[in-house]
């Protein structure tokens, strides 16, 4: 298990020099080794002076090299939220290229209002970051939020909610899930042991992370203790699902197993922020990958998987010339999901410039598996569903 982040939550203006003794000590406080260190303002529209300033990706370069300079490996300028006027959305592959910095929109709010607008001018937003650069990664730094608040320090949902600056974990620990699984004789001791390992793997994050605290005077606001995978074979949260029994990711049982493990991080006990649930990111595991590439995984089933888990569809390999209409009926499902669950849940769709479905997906970036362009559900939407329309969906009574 490693730390994949060490988030700390700022203020914009703040004086990147001032954080650079705690940034400094945090690369080296915690028991596991720590991966990044990176850095969520507020939403950008809160503090930015004009969507249309000609001088942003200047800004926006000088900001990313001021805080580099200071330790921060990357750094998340938040969303553009439902009240935000929505030409700051336009900004948003200006600021990706620019940084590199990570940007999000949300579709939903945590009230359960949903804008399909929005949803459409996203989609637009998807299809501009595509082709940032020849091999489609310029959605890797951004996501549609649905319900999600501040203080996750996982990117690129990551932002700050204006107050005095704090900090928290985001932790890279399928393979603490894989290790309880693989030694388990039933489902009651495989969610014992589950529950141990991420109690005790906590405990000593959390620990450092107070020491900090008291040496920095900077709060620590807990741990996402998401399963988030590497893509090998000791890191793979696929595997681990499939550990419990499955003949294969996206069969029959998948969504018991993805229920079964996140309702055991539900039960241990840690100072938890964030979604800490299950991870799905497609290219990100191993197993994943492999499963999508093979058809047994599809966007559908990930769906399905986020009702009863999160994070929502992450790292999805689309073809290139996909039909917005058809991300932002993705979008809206996603959407729909999380106003009705009141859950957080992001979208990172990759579009890839030039593949259409079954086509091979190989990245030169350690983060990522090979696979294949999934396909997508087909269509898209259109009126009276595409209509400029902002709605709200209340909660699913429950009694």
């Amino acid at each position: 298990m490693e730390i994949r982040s060490v988030t700390l939550f700022a203020p914009a203006g703040s004086n990147p020099a001032t954080f650079a003794p705690f940034l400094a000590a945090a690369r080296r406080a915690f028991p596991v080794p720590v991966q990044t260190l990176r850095l969520a303002t507020p939403p950008f529209p809160d503090w930015w002076a004009d969507a249309a300033d000609a001088a942003s990706a200047a800004y926006v370069a000088d900001l990313v090299q001021g805080w580099s300079d200071a330790g921060i490996n990357y750094l998340s300028l938040g969303p553009v939220q439902l009240h935000h006027d929505p030409a700051w959305l336009d900004l948003i592959p200006t600021l990706i290229a620019a940084g590199p910095a990570f940007a999000s929109a949300a579709v939903a709010d945590t009230q359960g209002n949903l804008d399909v607008a929005r949803a459409q001018r996203i989609a637009h937003i998807i299809r501009r970051n595509s082709v940032l650069q020849p091999n489609g990664f310029g959605n890797l730094y951004f996501a549609a939020l649905a319900h999600c608040p501040p203080g996750s320090p996982f990117f690129p949902v990551a932002y700050h909610h204006g107050g005095s600056p704090h900090f928290a974990i985001a932790v890279q620990s399928a393979d603490v899930a894989l290790q309880a699984i693989q030694g388990a004789s039933n489902l009651e001791a495989a969610r014992e042991r589950l529950i141990a390992g991420i109690e005790q793997q906590s405990a000593g994050i959390a620990a450092a992370a107070h020491d900090l605290t008291r040496a920095f005077g900077i709060p620590f606001s807990g741990i996402d203790f998401s399963l988030a995978p590497f893509p090998d074979e000791q890191h793979t949260l696929g595997g681990a699902l499939e550990a419990l029994g499955l003949a294969h990711l996206g069969g029959a049982g998948s969504l018991f197993a993805a229920a079964f493990i996140t309702e055991a991080i539900n039960r241990a006990q840690f100072p938890r922020c964030g979604f800490s649930g299950l991870m799905l990111p497609v290219l990100e595991d191993a197993v994943l990958a492999r499963r999508a590439a093979a058809g047994h995984l599809t966007i559908a089933s990930l769906l399905s998987y986020a009702a009863v888990c999160g994070v929502g569809l992450d790292t999805v390999p689309l073809a290139g010339d996909i039909e917005e209409a058809e991300i932002a009926g993705i979008l809206l499902d996603l959407a729909a999901l999380s106003c009705r669950l009141r859950k957080p849940l992001t979208a990172r769709l990759m579009p890839l410039p030039g593949l259409a479905p079954g086509d091979p997906v190989i990245f030169d970036f350690p983060y990522f598996a090979g696979s294949r362009v999934m396909p997508s559900p087909g269509g898209g939407i259109r009126p009276p569903l595409s209509a400029d329309s902002a709605i709200h969906l209340s909660p699913i009574p429950y009694t």
